[in-house]
C-alpha cells in the first residue's frame, strides 16, 4: 500500500510497502530503490542518485536519501528526507493521517475526454443520478416488488427496514468524511450505499461495513420494546424479519457487511495466534447455532471459518492499511454483539404460537 507521497526536486516521491516487508519507492513513475521482504522491517533506508544542471554542460550528482522507522501496529512511519546530507523533510505519519488522505479524483487529477457511447450513456446515467431519479425509479420499483411478493403494508415496512440499515453505512461514510451518493433501493437484491470516495484503512471498512447490520439491531430493539408495549404484532413481525434480514448480512461471506468485516480482521492479523484465535471464535459460533438448533446458520459460520484462512494468506496483498490490535480485539466484539443481539430477537419472538412470527426461527434451523 501506499504510505508516503512528498515532493522532491520537482518530482513526487512515493513511499509503497506491505506488513511482508517489502517496500518500494518511486519517484515520478520510476523504481528508484526497493528492500526486499525480510523479518525486521522496523528500519529502512532508501537511496538513490540524481544528475542536477547546474550551468552549460555541467552536472552535479545528486544523493537522495529517505530513511525511518515503520511500525505497523500501532501504525507510525517516522521519515526523513536528504539531499546530499541536508535535510530536507522530517515527520511521522499515524493511522488518522493515512485514514484523512485524499484520493486523486479529490485532488482534481483530470483524465483526458474521450468521446463514445458508452461514456455519453454513462454521463446521462450521471445526469439522471444527480436529478435523483435513478433513485426514485428504483425505489418505486422495489416497492411494486415486494407488494407484488408480499404484501403493500410489508412491502412498506420492508423498504423502511432496508433504508434504515443503509442510513447506517451512510453515517459512517460521513463520519469519515467521505462523500457519499446517498441510498439506492435494488429490487429482489435490497439496498446500496454508495460513496465517490476511497477508504484507505481496514478500520473505515469495519465501521462502515458493521453500522448498517448495527442500525438494523437498534431497530429490531426498538420495534420489540414497542411490541412489548403495545402487544402490536405488527413490530414484532418487524422486529423479527428486520433482525433476519441484518443477520444475513452479518454473515461472514463476501460481499456481504460480515464478509467485509472478516476480510478486514482476517487481512490483519499478523501472527499465527492470531489466526488461531479467529479460528476458534468461529468455531465456538458454529458450536451454539447448533446447540440452539440454527443449523442454517451454522453452516454459513462454517464457510466462513474456512474464508478466514485463504483470507490470512493474502493478507500482504491489501492496499488497506491493517487494524491495529486493540482495533481488531473491538471489531470482534462488536460483531458478536450485533450477531449476538440480532440471533436473540429471532430465538425470543419465535417463541411465540404465532407460525408467522416463528417463520425466521424456522429458516435459521432448517
Amino acid at each position: 500500500m501506499q504510505l508516503l507521497e512528498i515532493a522532491c526536486l520537482g518530482k513526487t516521491l512515493r513511499l509503497e510497502a506491505s506488513m511482508a516487508g517489502w517496500q518500494q519507492l518511486f519517484w515520478g513513475d520510476q523504481c528508484v530503490s526497493q528492500i526486499a521482504a525480510r523479518a525486521d522491517n522496523e528500519t529502512f533506508s532508501h537511496q538513490f542518485s540524481l544528475q542536477s544542471e547546474t550551468g552549460e554542460l555541467e552536472t552535479k550528482a545528486l544523493q537522495v536519501e529517505l530513511s525511518g522507522s515503520l511500525i505497523w501496529q500501532p501504525f507510525s512511519l517516522q521519515y526523513k528526507l536528504s539531499v546530499n546530507d541536508e535535510l530536507l523533510e522530517e515527520n511521522t505519519l499515524t493511522e488518522t493521517d493515512i485514514e484523512q488522505r485524499k484520493t486523486s479524483h479529490e485532488k482534481g487529477i483530470k483524465q483526458p475526454f474521450k468521446f463514445s457511447f458508452i461514456g455519453m450513456a454513462g454521463l446521462g446515467l450521471k445526469l439522471l443520478k444527480s436529478a435523483k431519479v435513478i433513485k426514485v425509479l428504483f425505489a418505486a420499483g422495489s416497492l411494486a416488488a415486494y407488494s407484488w411478493l408480499f404484501s403493500p403494508t410489508f412491502a412498506i415496512a420492508l423498504i423502511l427496514c432496508l433504508v434504515f440499515h443503509e442510513y447506517g453505512h451512510i453515517k459512517a461514510m460521513k463520519y469519515f468524511g467521505l462523500k457519499t451518493k446517498g441510498i439506492y433501493l435494488i429490487p429482489f437484491v435490497g439496498g446500496l450505499a454508495l460513496s465517490d470516495d476511497k477508504i484507505n484503512t481496514r478500520w473505515q471498512d469495519i465501521v462502515i461495513s458493521i453500522m448498517g447490520p448495527f442500525f438494523g439491531l437498534i431497530l429490531s430493539i426498538a420495534c420489540l420494546i414497542g411490541y412489548w408495549i403495545t402487544d402490536l404484532e405488527i413490530l414484532a413481525g418487524l422486529a423479527v424479519f428486520n433482525a433476519l434480514l441484518n443477520l444475513f448480512n452479518m454473515l461472514p461471506v463476501l460481499p456481504l457487511d460480515g464478509g467485509h468485516v472478516l476480510k478486514s480482521i482476517a487481512f490483519s492479523i499478523n501472527s499465527k495466534v492470531g489466526l488461531i484465535a479467529c479460528v476458534l471464535g468461529a468455531a465456538l459460533g458454529v458450536y451454539i447455532s447448533y446447540q440452539f438448533g440454527l443449523a442454517l446458520l451454522g453452516f454459513l459460520l462454517a464457510i466462513g471459518s474456512i474464508e478466514i484462512f485463504f483470507e490470512y494468506k493474502r493478507r500482504h496483498l491489501s492496499d488497506l492499511l491493517p487494524l491495529n490490535r486493540y482495533a481488531q480485539i473491538v471489531s470482534v466484539i462488536w460483531y458478536v454483539i450485533t450477531l449476538g443481539g440480532l440471533c436473540a430477537i429471532i430465538w425470543l419472538v419465535g417463541q411465540t404460537d404465532n407460525g408467522a412470527l416463528s417463520l425466521p426461527l424456522k429458516i435459521l434451523g432448517s
